[in-house]
């Protein structure tokens, strides 16, 4: 049996599908013809000038302002239509230092998410270089910290390829800091996921067998050796970073790390 339109309400409900067809029709041909507006081009000598800027009030970063002022001259040189690989990477880069400062969690977890894609966004621009994968990797991993029921669950994965990826490429980079990460993962897995205070011990050590002077990873490791009950391991890092003569290149995160394991000493020796 045919079904005929002969009822006014059945007329009324075609009348309603068919204007709201023609106006997604509408709406499709609307969207088709909308066009991207092409940013303004940026020129070299431009992107050159932001880097050293940038660069500069990166070394001055004890200073927060400068760490956001850094982020905001390489965030006047990026173009979306044209992107620059080092200038997306260190935008992630500087974005993971003013978010770890920043003291408005709001606004610290808009920075990271901002780095988090500029460092994306590197990745595929230079996929064989470590500079993208680790800044992503290193972002989200804050991102992670942050809400560790919602992005934490769904980025441990795209944390570790990211840094599995450093270590493939360039196992040294940024003081072997990638070991630094995954054995920060293992640690904030362990009731999750599967991760183990041992894993990030062979972790942390195979990142000092690379760069001893690390001072994140001496510190971290003591954490490590005491969630195992190996005080006496424990206390010979501790003791081994407060002896230990600053990177003046990162003198303020050797700062951050000698007060964190003079915490760790206080609370536990």
């Amino acid at each position: 049996m045919y079904l005929t339109l002969s009822h006014p309400n059945l007329i009324k409900t075609y009348n309603f599908i068919a204007i709201v067809i023609t106006l997604c029709l509408l709406a499709g041909c609307a969207t088709e013809v909308t066009t991207h507006e092409k940013s303004p081009d940026v020129s070299s000598t431009a992107i050159g000038d932001g880097l050293r800027e940038a660069e500069l009030l990166f070394d001055r970063r004890s200073d927060p302002e400068n760490l956001r002022n850094a982020v905001k001259t390489l965030g006047r040189v990026r173009n979306p239509d044209n992107r620059n690989f080092e200038v997306e990477w260190k935008f992630s880069k500087y974005s993971y230092f003013l978010g770890k400062v920043e003291t408005d969690q709001t606004k610290a977890a808009e920075i990271f998410e901002k780095g988090r894609d500029a460092g994306r966004i590197a990745t595929r621009l230079e996929p064989e270089k470590p500079d993208g994968h680790f800044w992503f990797g290193a972002n989200l991993g804050e991102l992670a910290k942050m809400s560790p029921l919602t992005v934490g669950l769904k980025s441990v994965d795209d944390i570790r390829g990211a840094m599995d990826k450093v270590i493939a490429t360039a196992p040294e980079y940024q003081g072997a800091s990638a070991f630094d990460a995954l054995g920060q993962l293992e640690m904030a897995t362990r009731s999750f996921k599967g991760g183990t205070a041992q894993r990030a011990v062979e972790y942390y050590q195979n990142g000092l067998s690379l760069s001893p002077d690390n001072a994140n990873l001496h510190v971290h490791l003591a954490e490590a050796y005491l969630a195992l009950k190996r005080d006496k391991d424990a206390r010979k890092e501790i003791d081994t970073l407060l002896t230990m003569k600053p990177n003046p290149d990162y003198a303020t995160e050797h700062e951050q790390a000698v007060q964190k394991a003079k915490d760790l000493l206080a609370k536990n020796f």
